[in-house]
């Protein structure tokens, strides 16, 4: 277990091929940011990132976020039982709406719910950017990002755009999502974001050992019994 959070030991480094500076990268009074991936949409990634955000919240006692990023196919309005749009602040920042004891900001707030989002490449860059840097988190000791599934425009613009502390792979056991998985993990290698963990949907691996791992986080001082 004392390896497992070895691939963060660069937090809060710069990536080299980004062109922000290293305080341009982070969102104000957010500690960490781990992005929710996977190569191919229906795997269950999703559903890994909101329990994984409640349960940090609930179980491990820390203030968390979670971010949708899938601006074509937005879960979690649904996920997290929320069906009202965000307000705004005197900055002029969306509050991000809060259920379960995380905070959420999704495109699913801001449209209709049967609404298509028939959006070209820069404006789905335009409004990650708008739900990621002006949303009113407050202080956050992890955001979570649900992102699209892929390797494309958006994962890049991430990648490039936040501090990412790390990535955490969702897949199935099937063939077709593995292959799809791997090249999701060469993604984040080539853009210098760690992989902490790659987790298998359906397999014998208990999703609550998972959140279990990931409350023993030194830089927390919290430790769960494993």
């Amino acid at each position: 277990m004392k390896g497992l959070w070895r691939p963060f030991a660069r937090l809060g480094g710069a990536r080299s091929y980004s062109v922000l500076s290293n305080d341009q990268l982070r969102i104000n009074g957010v500690k960490d940011v781990i992005a929710v991936a996977s190569g191919k949409g229906g795997v269950g990634k999703s559903t890994t990132a909101v329990n994984l955000a409640v349960a940090l919240a609930n179980k491990c006692g820390l203030k968390v976020g979670v971010l949708d990023a899938d601006v074509y196919g937005p879960s979690v309005p649904t996920m997290m039982n929320i069906h009202q749009k965000p307000e705004v602040n005197n900055d002029m920042k969306m509050i991000p709406i809060e259920n379960y004891g995380v905070k959420c900001m999704s495109m699913g707030f801001l449209v209709d719910k049967d609404a298509p989002i028939v959006w070209r490449g820069p404006m789905v860059m335009s409004a990650l950017q708008k739900m990621s840097r002006e949303v009113a988190w407050g202080v956050l000791d992890i955001l979570v990002v649900d992102m699209p599934p892929g390797t494309g425009d958006a994962q890049l613009t991430m990648s490039q755009k936040l501090q990412l502390s790390g990535a955490l792979i969702v897949s199935t056991p099937q063939d077709v999502a593995l292959i799809d998985a791997r090249g999701g993990v060469r993604m984040f290698s080539k853009v210098q974001v760690p992989v902490s963990h790659k987790f298998c949907m359906y397999s014998l691996i208990r999703p609550a050992k998972l959140v279990e791992n990931l409350c023993m986080v030194p830089k927390f001082g919290i430790v769960m019994k494993f």
